[in-house]
């Protein structure tokens, strides 16, 4: 059984920021959340994964985030694309049937190239090779809807298993990996909380708390709780959902998310401790 799980959800490059941010604070605080059994990264969260097991001090990644972005390309999720996400999801009561219908979008719509996207994460990861300590990372194959989980084990390179974690349908190409394309993770559920049902003590570091599936955020840590698993969600405040703006895929936005989640470190310590401690919260 892995004691503890870090679960990192995704949230776009705000969210990766916010992360990052969450984890130095709670660092300087002497709140180590890296030492965790068990890393479980989807979309945004699959480059935190990396960057928590990549052994680099928390202070270094968090400066990394918050200086000017490179390497980056701009994007937008529009009111149209929402509308089809919503369309997919609706008359079915099979979540692989709204997944298959996703991964249809992703893999006709116009994107940049798939080399050109794959240096954007190639660029982000401090680390190229899978590390020792446990890490999960989720997709969603674009055909079948089935869902995937890639670790050190599957085979798959770091690089695909996060390009393909953080394929976001109808805004970057599915990835093609072992002749199958792979999108997004996160359009299984926004953390993919219950690949931590195994542990003791979990931290969720949700950006993006709702989902359009049944897997909802809630759904899986209530049964997560119903199993005796001891659970903190720590989703943005007010000023860091600011900072994200309406477009949680603008670089611009990077430095200033980043920012709000390590200001927000002090006020979710507390919680954090209560559980990654094993102690009784109030």
């Amino acid at each position: 059984m892995a004691a503890k799980a870090l679960v990192l959800g995704g949230g776009g490059i705000t969210g990766i920021a916010w992360e990052i941010g969450i984890l130095a604070g709670l660092a300087e605080r002497g709140v180590d959340l890296t030492d965790a059994d068990l890393v479980v990264g989807t979309s945004a969260g699959s480059v935190v994964g990396v960057d928590v097991r990549s052994g680099k001090p928390m202070s270094e990644l968090y400066e990394r985030q918050t200086a000017p972005p490179q390497n980056e390309i701009y994007a937008k999720m529009g009111v149209g694309l929402l509308a089809k996400y919503i369309v997919a999801a609706t008359f079915t009561r099979k979540p692989e049937v709204a997944r298959q219908r996703l991964g249809k979008l992703a893999l006709d719509a116009q994107t940049e190239p798939e080399d050109v996207r794959h240096r954007v994460i190639d660029s982000r990861l401090p680390i190229k090779d899978w590390p020792e300590a446990k890490l999960q990372i989720t997709a969603v194959d674009a055909e079948s809807g089935e869902f995937t989980v890639f670790d050190a084990a599957s085979g798959v390179a770091l690089v695909d298993a996060v390009a393909a974690s953080c394929a976001v349908p109808g805004i970057w190409p599915p990835v093609t990996i072992d002749g199958r394309r792979y999108v997004d993770g996160g359009i299984r559920s926004p953390a993919n909380a219950d690949l931590a049902a195994a542990s003791e003590r979990v931290i969720v570091l949700a950006p993006l708390a709702r989902g359009l599936g049944p897997d909802s955020l809630g759904r899986q840590v209530r049964r997560l709780r119903e199993q005796g698993v001891q659970v903190a969600v720590v989703t943005p405040d007010k000023a860091a959902l600011r900072t994200f703006g309406r477009n949680v895929l603008d670089p611009a936005r990077r430095p200033a998310a980043a920012r709000a989640g390590h200001d927000q470190a002090d006020a979710v310590t507390a919680a954090v401790v209560a559980v990654w401690a094993n102690q009784d919260q109030d």
